[in-house]
């Protein structure tokens, strides 16, 4: 009885595991949100958040889903990084890109578009968070990859402020490099955003709460992050395990306020995505489908 036990546990475990491997993480979804974060009389404006791609060679699936969302027609598009974990990525990803590049858009880098993915014990990640110790120098092209994207006219907003023009509004941007490894720099960008333009968007890839802060001390309106993978690996009835950096996980992806107990109408609203992709090491995905999301931008409710 034991050894038929041992038999059904494995041969469960195994089922899971290539319904999460080769279903699952090839089982792309597309989130629709309304947020009311316009001036009153403002026309909606759609916004297309993708993040954490993490494109390697062979992911052909990926890449057909990416290039589908043009048919979306966003106005604008932010990426808030890992959008590559292969040095021959670059090229395809602005490919897979295609006629989103046309669109007005705004992006940040991620710690996997500087730094290649290397195996590690994916369980590690339940008693601690994702590090870079030991590894100095990027070896990934991301210089190419922000050029791409900053040739067609995307903003990179890695420790930026800017200026964008979406649909018939004047959007204040505000952005930081990745958090989770320590490059972010908000002191560069720290000041009051911009009262006068109509919207004001804090972008990052790691949705840290002490860089959230930062953003609504500053008075940004939405905040757009990824990282998380939403926790890449979820239990019915329970969600997310881990969020790999300090954000709590109720609110590993989906759209909150923050802080999450905002009662101020003042306070921003915060998207986290939970991404597009998976590390090559970790080729998996259970109860947390990848996904971009659609954003209707509304007028706030007066």
């Amino acid at each position: 009885m034991r050894r038929q036990a041992l038999i059904a546990t494995a041969a469960a475990g195994a089922g899971v595991f290539g319904y999460a491997s080769v279903i699952e993480r090839n089982w792309f979804a597309l989130r629709r949100y309304d947020i009311p974060v316009l001036p009153a009389g403002a026309r909606p404006l759609r916004v297309l958040h993708i993040s954490d791609a993490h494109l390697s060679p062979g992911r052909h699936r990926l890449l057909s889903w990416i290039r589908s969302l043009d048919a979306l027609q966003p106005d604008m598009v932010v990426n808030t990084g890992d959008s590559i974990a292969h040095s021959d990525a670059v090229q395809p990803f602005l490919e897979a890109l295609g006629p989103l590049l046309d669109r007005p858009g705004v992006f940040v880098y991620g710690s996997n578009d500087l730094y290649s993915p290397k195996p590690r014990n994916p369980a590690r990640y339940l008693w601690r968070d994702s590090s870079l110790k030991g590894r100095d120098e990027p070896d990934l092209p991301w210089p190419e990859l922000g050029a791409g994207m900053e040739a067609a006219g995307w903003l990179d907003a890695s420790n930026r402020r800017g200026r964008i023009k979406a649909g018939d509004l004047d959007i204040a941007v505000g952005g930081v490099h990745d958090s989770h490894i320590g490059y972010d720099r908000y002191d560069e960008i720290a000041g009051p955003a911009d009262p006068a333009a109509d919207l004001r968007l804090g972008v990052m890839h790691s949705p840290e709460p002490a860089v959230m802060d930062r953003f609504a001390e500053d008075g940004y309106d939405l905040l757009l992050a990824g990282h998380t993978h939403g926790g890449q690996v979820c239990l019915p009835w329970y969600g997310t395990l881990v969020t790999n950096c300090g954000i709590d996980r109720v609110r590993a992806r989906g759209l909150h306020r923050h802080p999450a107990d905002a009662a101020d109408p003042r306070q921003p609203w915060l998207h986290v995505s939970a991404g597009l992709g998976t590390s090559p090491w970790a080729p998996f995905r259970l109860c947390c489908r990848p996904e971009a999301s659609l954003l209707t931008l509304v007028p706030r409710i007066s």
